[in-house]
Parts: structure tokens; C-alpha cells; sequence
């Protein structure tokens, strides 16, 4: 992130910050976020614990207060920003249950008129990988009858895949970003238990332009500070 020009004005983690949720493993999370120039924004994956994520980034008010679910809204932006808890402790599948979706639905009435994008871990649409579709979103459906019902959602970014995809999804555009860690292949069939690949680590860079909406570029890195 550092070596982007100009520099994000904000970055956002879609979970899975560590592999077992141990409080170690969030130590050097936190280190690592500490050395980034702009705020970094971060919810939890299938992999994350709630409670040991949120004592590991006391210096983030955001999580402070979010109650049972990590999920909270950002205003300082001209984009909108929530992020949505899908965690399911234990379990590699995600959900969305009715106290999340009726908080989704409150929030996106709160401000019909502003440019917003949602950020989750789990994506709510089939992915075409048969490996994270048996791993995919409950409550996915009930989510999509809220989203057609504001138009001012530019996105909504998820991770969970380790790959870049896009689609159409209930009068929005939803996205996986590839990791910053490892990629997994591009199973379309279903072969049996993946594998990492040794392909550079990636992400997603968002241009928000009021007159032109959400601009989104995937890149990679070589090595060294991004």
C-alpha cells in the first residue's frame, strides 16, 4: 500500500487477518497495520476471532462498541463505508441472521442518498469455484432482497476466495479481491482439496469519482512494501 501514488485514503481488511484466531497472530497483525500511513479498517473472516480481533486493535474506536457482531459504518468519506460481520465461529461457512440483516437494512435507511459500499468476508453470490460454494453465504438471498431495495450500493467487496471475481448481483456490482497473502487455482470442477499456488500476493484498488462512481483496479506485488 505504501508504494501506491497517491497513497489510499483508507485500506480495508475483509478478514481472515490470521489463520486461527490466536492472540500471537493478531500481535503481528496489529504491528504490521500500525506501520500503514492511513486508517486501515478491519472485520473478521471464518478463520478470526471476534474477541481476541477486537483486544488486538484497542486503538480503534470502531471496534470499541459493535456488540455481538464485528460490523460498524464509517462516515468520513464521501463514500460510505459498512462492513458487515458474516462470521460463524467454528464453521468455514458464513451467515447473515436476521439480528445482521435487520442492522444492514437500518443502516442503509439511514442515508437513502449517500454513495455507499459494503465490505464483508464471505461473498453472497456462487463464485464457480465448487470448493467456496460448499463453503458459501447463509442468508445470501435475504441480503439481495435488501440490496435491490438501495440503489445508492456503488459495491460490495468481499475475500473469503483468494481470487478476483465480479459479477451483477441484485442491481449492484459484488467482488472478491485476491489475497495479500496466497492465491488458491481457479477450480471451476470441483477436483478435490486446493492447494496455494505460488502466485504474488494481490488486491483491490477502489477510485471513488462522484461523477463517475467506483472505479476498481486488481494488482500485484513483486515483493517489497505495495
Amino acid at each position: 500500500m505504501k508504494a501506491l501514488r497517491p497513497a489510499p485514503d483508507v485500506v480495508l481488511a475483509t478478514g481472515d487477518l490470521v489463520n486461527d484466531g490466536a492472540p500471537e497472530q493478531y500481535a503481528i497483525v496489529a504491528q504490521t497495520l500500525a506501520t500503514l500511513p492511513m486508517p486501515c479498517y478491519v472485520i473478521p473472516g471464518n478463520h478470526d476471532d471476534r474477541e481476541n480481533l477486537r483486544r488486538a486493535f484497542p486503538d480503534k474506536p470502531y471496534l470499541a462498541d459493535t456488540g455481538e457482531f464485528v460490523h460498524y459504518v464509517v462516515d468520513d468519506y464521501p463514500l460510505r463505508l459498512i462492513a458487515l460481520d458474516t462470521l460463524v465461529p467454528g464453521r468455514d461457512k458464513g451467515e447473515l441472521c436476521q439480528r445482521r440483516l435487520a442492522w444492514l437494512q437500518a443502516r442503509l435507511a439511514e442515508a437513502p442518498q449517500r454513495p455507499t459500499l459494503i465490505f464483508m468476508h464471505h461473498p453472497p453470490f456462487a463464485t464457480g469455484l465448487p470448493v467456496f460454494d460448499n463453503m458459501s453465504l447463509r442468508g445470501s438471498a435475504d441480503m439481495g432482497e435488501i440490496i435491490r431495495q438501495h440503489p445508492q450500493i456503488e459495491a460490495v467487496i468481499c475475500g473469503h476466495v483468494h481470487r478476483s471475481i465480479h459479477t451483477r448481483w441484485n442491481g449492484t456490482v459484488a467482488c472478491t479481491a485476491p489475497s495479500i497473502s496466497f492465491q488458491y487455482p481457479m477450480d471451476m470442477v470441483g477436483s478435490g482439496k486446493i492447494e496455494p499456488l505460488k502466485e504474488n500476493p494481490g488486491g483491490r484498488l477502489y477510485i471513488w469519482q462522484p461523477d463517475g462512481g467506483l472505479i476498481a483496479h486488481a494488482f500485484t506485488s513483486t515483493g517489497g512494501n505495495w
